[in-house]
């Protein structure tokens, strides 16, 4: 579907599921993943069929993100709608092993262009937990506005937005105008 200078981001299929489960185990990774409440084997399912059906709907949905180097699964990264609101989310998260080397950013950056420039959307958020200031960088860098705060999946969370006029005027991309 979707590749970047390090990475590929392929639909998930069912047969992803218990390897999704591994990846979203680890207590560090969805701390900021609302916990072990939205983060059980049940639930996970729940979500990767969400994700699929996404595709069939939107063309487009959450993916596995797979590192080029390796073949390997180290996360997830994509696009679908925010629950309650119905706009469309840029969402994105890996195993520790990969935090701090901008992999967000440029899945994140990528998934902002697919929206953008192949699926014609004219606005894109993003959510975070307020403590995860990582994930807030990330937005800004990618010329996200921070709008407002609210209650997403359950959890307080910052909402950030940007338009498309603003992603494609916006001089931190590399995206040709």
């Amino acid at each position: 579907m979707i590749e970047t200078e390090r990475l590929i981001f392929r639909k998930f299929t069912l047969d992803d599921l218990p390897k999704l489960v591994e990846l979203r185990s680890d207590e560090e990774v969805i701390r900021y993943l609302g916990g072990k409440r939205l983060q059980n084997p049940e639930a996970i399912e729940k979500r990767i069929r969400f994700y699929i059906e996404c595709y069939e709907k939107y063309g487009f949905g959450i993916c596995a993100m797979i590192w080029k180097e390796t073949g390997e699964m180290i996360g997830w990264s994509g696009l679908h709608p925010l629950e309650q609101t119905g706009e469309i989310e840029v969402a994105y998260g890996m195993i520790k092993k990969f935090w701090g080397m901008g992999i967000g950013s440029e899945s994140a950056r990528a998934w902002l262009e697919y929206g953008f420039l192949k699926s014609g959307l004219s606005r894109i958020v993003a959510i975070a937990a307020p403590e995860n200031k990582a994930s807030w960088r990330i937005m800004e860098k990618l010329g996200m506005t921070r709008e407002k705060t609210g209650v997403f999946y359950g959890m307080e969370c910052v909402f950030y937005a940007i338009s498309r006029e603003e992603f494609l005027n916006s001089n931190k991309t590399n995206t040709k105008k």
